[in-house]
C-alpha cells in the first residue's frame, strides 16, 4: 500500500506580481528538498502551449511527499508559515488567492477484501 501524497499548490499572484511571487516561492525549494519525506518539490510556471488550457493560477508547486505526516511536518515549518502569512494572508502580499490540493495514488477500496475470487 502506498503512504505517499501528492500535493499541488497552486498560485494567483496580484496584478504584475507574477515574476516576483515566481522568485519568492522558487526561493523555498532548496530547504523543502531536504526535509524528511520530499520526495519532489518543483515550482512550474504555467506556459502557452496548443494542447493545454489556461488557468487563474500560472504558478504551481508540484509536490510528491513519502507519507501525510511528512507532508504536514513541512507546513509546520517557520520559513512555510512566514510565506504564508506575508504572501497569502497579508494584505500587500504577493498572492491574490492560492489553492492547495492533497492526492493520493490509490484506487478506491484499495485494501478491501475480493469476495468470491476462484469460486465457481
Amino acid at each position: 500500500m502506498s503512504t505517499r501524497v501528492y500535493v499541488i499548490a497552486q498560485f494567483r499572484p496580484k496584478a504584475g506580481k507574477e515574476s516576483e511571487l515566481f522568485e519568492v516561492l522558487k526561493a523555498l525549494e532548496p530547504d523543502a528538498l531536504r526535509e524528511q519525506g520530499c520526495i519532489q518539490y518543483m515550482l512550474t510556471r504555467q506556459i502557452d502551449h496548443p494542447s493545454a488550457t489556461r488557468t487563474n493560477y500560472p504558478i504551481v508547486f508540484n509536490e510528491i511527499w513519502a507519507d501525510g505526516e511528512s507532508w504536514a511536518a513541512h507546513g509546520r515549518r517557520k520559513q512555510i508559515h512566514h510565506f504564508f502569512n506575508t504572501q497569502v494572508i497579508a494584505k500587500d502580499g504577493l498572492v491574490d488567492d492560492a489553492i492547495v490540493t492533497a492526492y493520493t495514488d490509490e484506487g478506491y477500496d484499495y485494501d478491501a477484501p475480493i469476495f468470491g475470487l476462484g469460486a465457481k
